[in-house]
């Protein structure tokens, strides 16, 4: 698959090939959907608490007599049917997080770049880099590319001035190729890649390849 290459000035700046076995793969729902809930149940934070009798600030002196009352026989007001009491059963921190084999995982990060791939939602950039760091200088250029609701994934390292730009522009997302993720993927309408991050995640998917095998 080829595709144009442009610069943030809207100016073309040549093709690129994208390979098949990355972004040509008929995209699948159902791992895509395993991998997203995974992904949001991973960054749960699981401090839900409450609390149990045996926390609870009460006094430990029996209630009542045993006997003579005509009622029923309590001893601890910690118990959860008076007010104040412990919590029965309530939820206590944990984590959330459910396992999903790497193998999946890597296969959904490349249904992900497919389903883009096929929608036609991916731009390709020559680098993503502004002079100053303005804000109003990078949403002016975006216009032009008509991008208004976008995840940016660049090389290894972030361009410090364009993330600045980005950081104030609502819908705009700029992450190092290594934090690309398929939430973050389907969140955004357009995928906006930097040459260096197309050459980085075919240099990543080829060494996945050759672990497999």
């Amino acid at each position: 698959m080829k595709l144009s290459v442009t610069t943030l000035d809207a100016t073309a700046a040549g093709e690129v090939e994208l390979k098949d076995d990355i972004f040509g793969l008929e995209p699948r729902a159902d791992i895509l959907h395993r991998m997203v809930r995974y992904q949001m149940l991973k960054r749960m934070a699981g401090t839900h608490h409450t609390q149990d009798r045996s926390e609870v600030t009460v006094t430990g002196k029996k209630m009542y007599r045993q006997k003579g009352t005509g009622g029923a026989r309590h001893g601890d007001k910690s118990v959860p049917q008076w007010r104040g009491g412990g919590k029965a059963f309530g939820p206590k921190p944990r984590s959330h997080a459910v396992g999903l084999p790497k193998k999946v995982r890597a296969l959904a990060l490349r249904h992900a770049l497919s389903t883009k791939a096929k929608a036609g939602d991916i731009v390709v950039l020559d680098k993503a880099a502004v002079d100053g760091g303005k804000t109003r200088e990078l949403r002016d250029r975006l216009a032009k590319l008509s991008l208004d609701n976008a995840l940016f994934i660049d090389g290894a390292e972030l361009e410090i001035g364009f993330a600045r730009a980005a950081r104030n522009l609502p819908n705009i997302d700029v992450l190092p190729v290594q934090g690309i993720n398929v939430y973050d993927i389907l969140r955004r309408k357009k995928l906006v890649l930097t040459k260096a991050a197309v050459e980085a995640l075919e240099a990543r998917f080829a060494g996945t390849k050759a672990e497999a095998r």
